[in-house]
């Protein structure tokens, strides 16, 4: 069972909370090992909005495997930001050297900042208080115009909504792509790409749609692309036509076919296994192909 721990400051902002809570939350009633806490350097926590929150005073014991996040909080500077007591820097320095991962969202990369977590490793915050924090913080590596950074265990975010991208980001690393596109389903949000990245994952890619029918084809298509799939049998699967999941899929993934979706996977995944040193035969065998000539037409024809 893996912790998420939310570290509460006065004037947090609540959507920076409620965003990645219910990305966590969401994937545990998915079945993923989940429990969420939170902590703060007083009991009770005004949040920006109004809305009076408690938290516990005391930190759990954490592994490698928990993370602890930040939250913004309303600040018309980051030099206005409330400063982290020795206990709670101390916490997030040695959750980070034990091995785990914190997050910051939004301003809540300055208490990373005042941690020393920023030093050395790339991030990112709210576009009003970017230029402020690589004033403050200047060993660290600011990028710009970015949803979120991830560097060497700490993860921070552009603020507010960027709260859950962050959030899907770090499900789809720990349990899959596929696993943070449920969530994303689950929560009716779309996966975004992170600025001008281009988006790594085919599922993710191809999941910023509403049409349940074919989420659930691709739920299909995803846990076994692998494995010779005919449409007949996926149309019934999902309870319509032929014609209608073709044209439904089309329609809300750009032009993929079915077939085609599927194709792309395996060659992600080859793609995925040959950079990780699998040969061409080997690779192509891993995803269902039946020989590396298949897998290098694959290859030439989407270059």
């Amino acid at each position: 069972m893996s912790r998420v721990v939310f570290l509460l400051l006065p004037g947090v902002h609540l959507l920076d909370l409620a965003g990645p809570a219910q990305v966590f939350f969401t994937a545990a009633d998915s079945g993923h090992p989940y429990t969420l806490g939170y902590v703060a350097e007083q009991a009770d926590v005004a949040s920006a909005q109004g809305l009076p929150l408690r938290a516990s005073l005391d930190w759990p014991e954490l592994g490698p495997e928990d993370l602890v996040v930040v939250p913004g909080w309303r600040a018309r500077t980051l030099a206005d930001s409330p400063v982290l007591g020795p206990a709670s820097l101390r916490a997030l320095r040695e959750h980070h050297a034990r091995g785990g991962t914190v997050a910051g969202v939004c301003s809540g990369a300055e208490a990373l900042g005042q941690a020393g977590l920023l030093d050395g490793r790339r991030c990112t915050t709210h576009h009003e208080v970017q230029d402020e924090l690589a004033r403050r913080h200047p060993r660290s590596h600011l990028v710009r115009d970015v949803l979120f950074t991830a560097d060497d265990r700490v993860v921070t975010s552009a603020g507010i909504a960027s709260g859950i991208d962050l959030s899907l980001y770090l499900i789809a690393t720990r349990h899959g792509p596929a696993a943070a596109a449920q969530v994303a389903r689950s929560m009716v949000v779309y996966s975004r790409r992170n600025g001008d990245e281009p988006q790594t994952s085919v599922m993710l890619r191809h999941r910023s749609h509403l049409s349940d029918t074919v989420h659930r084809a691709q739920d299909l298509i995803d846990a076994q692309f692998d494995k010779p799939l005919r449409l007949p049998d996926l149309a019934a699967a999902v309870g319509v036509s032929e014609r209608t999941l073709t044209r439904s899929f089309t329609r809300v993934t750009g032009g993929l076919t079915p077939l085609r979706y599927q194709q792309t996977l395996r060659l992600e995944r080859a793609e995925h296994l040959i950079g990780q040193g699998a040969t061409v035969h080997a690779a192509a065998r891993s995803v269902g192909l039946q020989d590396a000539r298949t897998l290098r037409r694959m290859r030439a024809r989407a270059q």
